[in-house]
């Protein structure tokens, strides 16, 4: 059985699965569906249109599933999915899809969204994320697996932040992150590999010595074409494949407008 606190507002369209716990002045809304072992902590809004699945906690002032903040959006229906094992803490705000940027918001499993952290309209989290204080996420972002993002970044609309990133805090993010780099300042700079990512996720120690190379090479070395340099490290350490991951993601970035993938690949969708 659910535990619901008697001055919470549960709308009659909810669905509430066994061992769910709502606290005191929760309210989730229409078409709302929270899975087993999910807790609201007092105070937490679910507004509309959002699948929470299981053992997430939710601290108070959260507000999930809200409006999105877009002057294209008309009130049509729209998602949020919320994965597993997620904590998302006080005064966090993650809004639902729009029709134009095909109309779910996708939070994966196990991340950690600190305080006043905003998700905007479209975004895809991967999993095993920290995204910390006043972490603000524009529209239409990708965050990859293993990802961190300091405090008080700014993500601009379409960017990518690649996997196992690291983002400093306060940084200005016009551009997608490359995978495996730590990115500082503002705008912001690639300025090394995150070993420490890859250290704790057992990536071995030749494929970090590899990303180190490649970090030399394609971010450090002046002269010569991006295109030529990934083509040559392909050649050399290609069979890593944190360096092809690195390669295709820096492609991707080059084909998008101002450097943003998700920018070209929205525009063709």
């Amino acid at each position: 059985m659910s535990t619901i606190h008697p001055t919470a507002i549960i709308d009659s369209s909810a669905t509430i699965a066994d061992g769910v716990v709502i606290g005191a002045f929760c309210v989730v809304g229409p078409e709302v569906s929270i899975g087993t072992g999910t807790t609201l902590l007092n105070n937490v809004t679910v507004q509309s249109n959002t699948s929470i699945g299981e053992d997430n906690l939710l601290y108070p002032y959260c507000v999930v599933g809200g409006d999105p903040q877009d002057k294209k959006f008309f009130g049509e229906a729209t998602t949020l999915y919320v994965g597993d094992r997620n904590h998302i803490r006080e005064h966090v705000t993650i809004h639902r899809g729009t029709a134009h940027g095909g109309g779910k918001t996708v939070i994966g499993s196990d991340n950690l969204l600190m305080v006043a952290s905003h998700v905007a309209h479209d975004c895809v989290l991967g999993n095993d994320l920290v995204i910390a204080n006043q972490v603000m996420l524009a529209g239409h972002i990708t965050v990859e697996d293993c990802a961190t993002i300091g405090g008080g970044a700014g993500i601009n609309q379409f960017a990518r932040v690649g996997r196992c990133s690291y983002v400093g805090g306060l940084a200005r993010i016009t551009r997608d992150v490359p995978p495996y780099m730590i990115v500082e300042g503002t705008p912001a700079e690639v300025r090394a590999v995150n070993v420490v990512a890859m250290s704790r996720r057992g990536y071995p120690e030749v494929q970090i010595e590899a990303m180190k190379e490649a970090h030399r090479r394609l971010f450090k070395d002046n002269g010569g074409a991006l295109s030529q340099k990934m083509a040559e490290l392909l050649t050399e350490l290609g069979h890593h494949d944190p360096v092809q991951t690195l390669c295709e993601a820096l492609a991707l970035s080059a084909a998008g407008k101002h450097g943003r993938s998700n920018e070209k690949i929205h525009s063709n969708s």
